[in-house]
């Protein structure tokens, strides 16, 4: 059934007012609509100077939404660049770390040319060379102290021989194998080198101590030669190492004797050469075994 063309408010007062309002704001808005038709024709002067009051009152407004639009703009690119930002970051981050292991690469391989440099000045100036290899390892948390040489028997490495590094004299060979061998240290107990002061060039034996340093002993008994910083080298007494290569440095004076360091660090010397033993005579005895001094 269809609802009757005429619809009351009923009995309620909040209905019957908000109906006679609507009423009285439609007739206000025909009546105002007539009145500027009215002064449009009449006075269109007087219209102009309403319809600029009007533009006005009303210019705060859209001026207001803009700039509540550009604000929430400027929050979403805000958003958009503090996530890009972390984005980036991951990727500056992934750079650094590939640069800082090329930088290590190029450090390594700096240091590497430089021993290797070194170590082929010292070939050149030592016709006795027999061959040359890299250290693969060493012991640092034993008694003994030996290495590893990729260098061995197919290569012309004989036991008792020389090895020096471009720092100074490594140790002699203990073992061999076809392709490597084992080097006694100079800081193992069981080698002892004898050796010379650089300064003033007083005879003295060095021992090795097991834990990375030797002793030094003069062979006259006296007053101390020794002072913190000086250098020892070989002697060529013995007849196992050639005279004038480097030892190792005094680090601390003992009661007769001094603490020194050797200069070639198997842990930061790559590469080392194997020499002859400097009087073939010599090579018997450590073949048959008996301690070289």
């Amino acid at each position: 059934m269809a609802p009757p063309p005429n619809r009351r408010p009923g009995y309620s007062r909040r209905a019957q007012y908000g109906l006679f309002i609507g009423y009285l704001i439609a007739v206000a808005g025909v009546l105002g609509g007539l009145l500027l038709l009215a002064a449009s024709i009449v006075d269109p002067g007087g219209l102009s100077a309403v319809r600029g009051a009007a533009l006005d009152v009303t210019a705060p407004v859209p001026g207001a939404g803009r700039g509540v639009v550009q604000t929430f703009q400027n929050a979403v690119g805000t958003m958009g660049n503090y996530f890009e930002a972390g984005s980036q970051n991951e990727t500056l981050r992934r750079e650094r770390d590939l640069l800082r292991r090329q930088l290590i690469a190029a450090r390594a391989a700096s240091i590497e040319n430089r021993q290797l440099k070194r170590l082929l000045d010292i070939s050149r100036k030592s016709p006795r060379v027999v061959t040359s290899g890299r250290i693969v390892g060493s012991s640092f948390d034993s008694s003994r102290r030996l290495a590893v040489l990729s260098a061995g028997s197919s290569d012309g490495v004989r036991v008792g021989q020389p090895v020096r590094a471009p720092d100074g004299l490594v140790g002699r060979i203990l073992e061999t194998g076809r392709f490597a061998s084992r080097v006694l240290l100079v800081s193992d107990r069981a080698n002892v080198v004898p050796v010379t002061l650089l300064r003033g060039g007083i005879a003295a034996l060095s021992t090795g101590r097991g834990d990375g340093t030797v002793e030094l002993k003069p062979l006259q008994v006296g007053r101390n030669p020794f002072r913190p910083g000086d250098i020892v080298v070989t002697s060529g007494t013995g007849g196992i190492y050639a005279p004038n290569v480097a030892v190792a440095y005094v680090v601390k004076l003992a009661d007769d004797g001094a603490i020194a360091r050797p200069l070639a660090d198997p842990a930061t010397a790559q590469f080392a050469i194997v020499e002859p033993i400097f009087e073939p005579t010599a090579a018997d005895l450590v073949s048959e075994g008996a301690p070289a001094p």
